[in-house]
């Protein structure tokens, strides 16, 4: 399963770790992101006003974080083949740092 923005929430809530809102939403085509596992940057697209919790690391390894925030931008849950982003790969807002994801979710299947 692939979980990009608020599918990327719901999965979080239906895991029994409520989102909560954002003092300031994220919102744009320019936000910088670290994948942890690559120590890459990449550019993405994002428009939420929801933050997973750092708590989701107790059944998901934490993938990604927004350089803006420092929250949560990626897991991959632990025991499922589950993967979700925040932010809006499909989008490609830089060259295509962000479309590795969408092969690693069909690695899943």
């Amino acid at each position: 399963m692939l979980g990009i923005c608020l599918g990327h929430q719901l999965l979080s809530n239906a895991f029994g770790y409520a989102t909560y809102k954002m003092k300031f939403g994220q919102h744009g085509a320019n936000h910088p992101v670290i994948n942890l596992d690559t120590k890459t940057v990449e550019i993405t697209a994002q428009n939420h006003n929801y933050n997973v919790p750092e708590e989701l690391a107790q059944v998901a390894h934490i993938t990604h974080r927004n350089l803006f925030g420092d929250n949560v931008e990626g897991v991959r849950y632990k025991d499922y083949p589950i993967i979700s982003v925040q932010h809006h790969p499909e989008s490609s807002s830089g060259p295509h740092e962000s479309k590795y994801i969408f092969k690693e979710f069909m690695n899943l299947m």
